[in-house]
């Protein structure tokens, strides 16, 4: 097979970046450039927890089995016709179809046939990569060795699971779509989608034309199925949405209400003025405001994430230029994850106490999820002050609402920093410039595995200060919406 050969294998590898963007899969396989490079501490932190993952179930595994590392497909086809009980790090290569698997084992079953098995950190097998991963190894160890055996998946919270023929769907529907895009010579045609593409590697590529194409999808709010209806309709470019009477838009998917295709045309006029529209009053409950954001880990190998802080900022008294106290709940490992829950309770009952009208302000659904999900865990769906949060006189107050619903703003995305760091927003800017909540993780899971004191109290203190900035964010938040868009 020659190098040119080689490099036009399809790869169950790619099934990752082919389930997110067909374009980036086309870069991966394809690029004449590199991709940005940036360090990415989170990213390099899950590959790590892999890597320990899958060096865990080899270590088990060895303990029952004998096993052999494989070093090409020539060594694993050796290895298998020597009925080698376990194969780690197989190479499966289909010359024919122009195929190549790397599984993480191949194991020898009482009826002898091999059956494919990966280590994977995820809790769910039902994770389109990995349908696609383990359904391609099935198919060739079907082609090439007739094994009619489902494939294993040994999931990061100790748990495993099997996949058979329902992943075959999806895996022939990869196969083919590679083999179109491996023999493309031209990008693929693909949409912007803020979340997705920021995150890419390939953003700085990308992006730039997307800009200059006027492409739709670069509005908050515009979704590539009302892209394509707008563009049928005769509107093509932000500045053509910009033009355009709403009344004139005609119905097209997730853009068939009438202030759904104002609020379009409005974006697009905002994006390319930079301009701030209110089409309705921002409304605003009164009360005494305490501003609440949780952090959470959702690497416990569980499969139940641990809110180890739980952050709160107090409100000021009336007439007073001090910023109210920064109070929380801290829990240093998932093992006091019910207690940091209970002592939540416990806090929202001294507010309840403390401040008559209390208004727990928080940024999005996020925190509200959490709640109910925290109160299904422990059995306490009927607990007093859980009813309190999640009933019909709730004092949970989700800021991003009013936002929404009041006012188009000249961003890509809604977040809480993407509105509080704009410097014509609420410019407000986060100690350090790059904590995130991806960041906070990070920092937390190096807390865990920290031994040395002072050190650990360093990481603590600096997740403290990152949540202390995003609930001060929502005040600042607040306090912009009050003074220039509430009525009165």
């Amino acid at each position: 097979m020659t190098a040119s050969e080689r490099k036009k294998l399809i790869r169950p590898s790619d099934a990752n970046s082919w389930s997110l963007c067909t374009r980036r899969v086309w870069l991966d396989n394809k690029a004449q450039f590199k991709p940005d490079s940036n360090e990415d501490a989170f990213e390099q932190m899950v590959i790590d927890l892999g890597v320990n993952h899958e060096q865990a179930v080899l270590q088990a595994i060895s303990k029952t089995h004998s096993v052999k590392t494989a070093t090409s497909p020539d060594d694993t086809n050796r290895l298998m016709s020597e009925r080698c009980p376990v194969i780690y790090q197989a190479q499966l290569l289909d010359e024919d179809h122009g195929i190549v698997g790397f599984p993480d084992f191949l194991i020898l079953s009482d009826s002898g046939e091999y059956q494919a098995a990966d280590a994977k950190l995820s809790q769910n097998e039902s994770k389109k990569p990995i349908q696609v991963q383990l359904g391609v190894y099935r198919r060739l160890l079907r082609k090439m060795h007739g094994s009619q055996l489902p494939a294993l998946v040994f999931l990061g919270n100790g748990e495993h699971a099997e996949i058979g023929d329902e992943a075959n769907p999806l895996s022939n529907q990869f196969i083919t779509e590679m083999r179109k895009l491996l023999a493309d010579e031209e990008e693929p045609l693909v949409r912007y989608g803020h979340s997705k593409c920021r995150a890419c590697p390939y953003n700085v590529h990308c992006k730039p034309q997307f800009q200059v194409n006027g492409e739709l999808t670069l509005l908050y709010g515009v979704q590539e199925q009302a892209a394509a209806g707008l563009e049928n309709a005769g509107i093509k470019t932000i500045s053509q949405l910009a033009d355009t009477d709403p009344n004139a838009i005609p119905d097209v998917p997730y853009l068939k209400k009438q202030d759904k295709k104002q609020r379009a045309v409005l974006q697009a006029k905002s994006y390319l003025t930079g301009e701030i529209f209110q089409h309705t009053a921002t409304m605003l409950p009164e009360g005494q405001w305490v501003h609440f954001d949780i952090e959470d880990n959702p690497l416990t190998g569980t499969g139940q994430k641990h809110v180890y802080l739980w952050g709160f900022l107090t409100p000021v008294s009336p007439g007073s230029l001090e910023q109210g106290s920064f109070e929380y709940v801290w829990t240093d490992t998932s093992d006091e994850d019910q207690q940091g829950w209970l002592q939540f309770l416990a806090k929202v009952e001294q507010y309840k106490q403390q401040y008559p009208q209390l208004i727990l302000s928080h940024y999005s659904n996020h925190e509200k999820s959490t709640i109910q999900s925290y109160a299904k865990r422990y059995g306490m769906e009927e607990n007093e002050t859980v009813n309190y949060l999640l009933g019909t006189d709730s004092p949970l107050f989700d800021l991003q609402k009013p936002v929404l619903a009041s006012l188009v703003l000249p961003l890509q995305g809604y977040g809480l920093k993407d509105i509080c760091k704009h410097p014509d927003l609420v410019n407000f800017q986060w100690q350090d410039e790059g904590s995130g909540s991806q960041w906070s993780v990070v920092q937390f899971n190096r807390f865990i595995g920290e031994t040395n004191p002072a050190t650990k109290q360093r990481l603590k203190d600096e997740i403290l200060g990152y949540n202390k900035d995003d609930v001060t964010a929502t005040l600042r938040l607040e306090e912009w919406l009050r003074v220039n868009y509430t009525a009165g």
